[in-house]
Parts: C-alpha cells; sequence; structure tokens
C-alpha cells in the first residue's frame, strides 16, 4: 500500500511540473539539489542547467572578490598617504609651513584638482591664492554653520553659496568637493572637475583622519 502511494505522489509531482516548466526558475537552488540520471551521450537539459546556474555563481563570487581586493589595495594606499601626511604636518617648524604641506599633500599625494583652505585667524608668513582668511563670525559663512557645528566631512557637489566662496572665480570648473570642517579653525576643501570623484554616502574615514591630523598639528603653534 505505501508503495503504491509513493509511485502515486511521484506521478503527481511529475505531472505538476510539466504543467509548470518553469518551475525551477523560482527556486534554482532545488535544481542544483536534483540529481540527474546520465546516459551515453550529451547531458540532459536539467544538467546543463544546473552547469550554467553554478557558473553564474561563480562569476558573480569571482567580480565579488576582485571588488573587494580593489578596495583593499585602495584602503592600503590611503593608509599609507595619510600616515605620511600626518607625519609632514608634524615635522613642519611653523603653522605657516604646516599649511603649505598639507596644501601640496592634497594637490599632489591625493591628486586634488583645487585646493582651498579657509583659516578663521591669520597666519603668519602666509599668502597663497589657496588660503583665504575670514573670521569665524563673518556672515558668508552662514552657508557651513551646520557641517563646522558637526564637524563632519562633506562630499558631493557643494551649495552654490558654498562653492562661490572656497573657488571664487573658478568655481565653475569644480564638479565636485570633499570638505573638511576643522572646529575653531577653519574649512579645508579638496575640488575635482570630475563629478563622481566625490560623492554623498562615500566613507569618510581617512578624510577625518586628515582633518584632526591637520587641526592637532596646528595646535602646537597656537
Amino acid at each position: 500500500m505505501t508503495e503504491t502511494t509513493e509511485k502515486l505522489g511521484a506521478h503527481e509531482v511529475a505531472a505538476w511540473l510539466r504543467r509548470h516548466p518553469r518551475f525551477l526558475q523560482q527556486f534554482p537552488d532545488l535544481a542544483l539539489s536534483l540529481v540527474v540520471p546520465r546516459e551515453e551521450g550529451s547531458a540532459s537539459s536539467l544538467a546543463s542547467y544546473q552547469l550554467e546556474v553554478l557558473r553564474d555563481k561563480n562569476r558573480e563570487l569571482s567580480r565579488r572578490l576582485q571588488e573587494l581586493y580593489a578596495n583593499a589595495q585602495e584602503n592600503e594606499r590611503l593608509s599609507v598617504r595619510t600616515h605620511q601626511l600626518t607625519l609632514a604636518l608634524m615635522r613642519q617648524g611653523s603653522a605657516a609651513d604646516t599649511l603649505r604641506a598639507m596644501a601640496a599633500s592634497l594637490a599632489e599625494d591625493f591628486n586634488g584638482d583645487l585646493v582651498r583652505l579657509v583659516m578663521f585667524h591669520p597666519v603668519e608668513g602666509l599668502d597663497a591664492d589657496w588660503l583665504q582668511v575670514v573670521a569665524q563670525d563673518d556672515a558668508r559663512l552662514q552657508p557651513f554653520r551646520d557641517c563646522l557645528t558637526d564637524g563632519e566631512p562633506l562630499c558631493g557637489r557643494l551649495q552654490p553659496q558654498k562653492h562661490e566662496l572656497l573657488y571664487g572665480e573658478r568655481a565653475e570648473e569644480v564638479q565636485s568637493t570633499a570638505l573638511l570642517p576643522l572646529r575653531g579653525v577653519g574649512l579645508v576643501a579638496v575640488g575635482s572637475r570630475d563629478t563622481n570623484r566625490f560623492f554623498p554616502g562615500m566613507g569618510t574615514l581617512f578624510l577625518r583622519m586628515m582633518g584632526e591630523s591637520l587641526a592637532t598639528a596646528l595646535k602646537r603653534f597656537g
């Protein structure tokens, strides 16, 4: 009695699958677990499907591994550059030299198209086209109040008022920006002509580290 019931169940399943030939598309894991009889000659279509699913998974895993490897390499490069920048800032003998080292590193080591620094207080011995001195209570800094308060870096396309203050006549050249607010010190901006170079949601860990390094280095000349 039991044997008859099992055979009947198998037939019912087979009949149902014939009426629903796309069933395995909804449950690809089931297709991978099925045992397909092989005879001499070409493999069955189901076995071919199983193989193709496995190949797709392998390609996807390979793609993800390549992305992880590329990200790891980029993070390693950024770590080395950030460490070198910190050491360079700590070696400087004045606030002016510290800011020069920061601007040079952002332009050369981090490939910034336009580097701009806004300081709240004058810096003795420093006069450069990439530096502005703007008092902390200046109305022109109003658009930056939020980021100066929370101290978090901003990435992406900035508002026109921010662009105008940071880049002046060259504002139209900049399509994306990484902005580092330094509480009580000022602002550091790295502008790019590439729209996708800096974007909202990108990681800002290294930006925060660079900002903290600069602020700490400047405190020595407070």
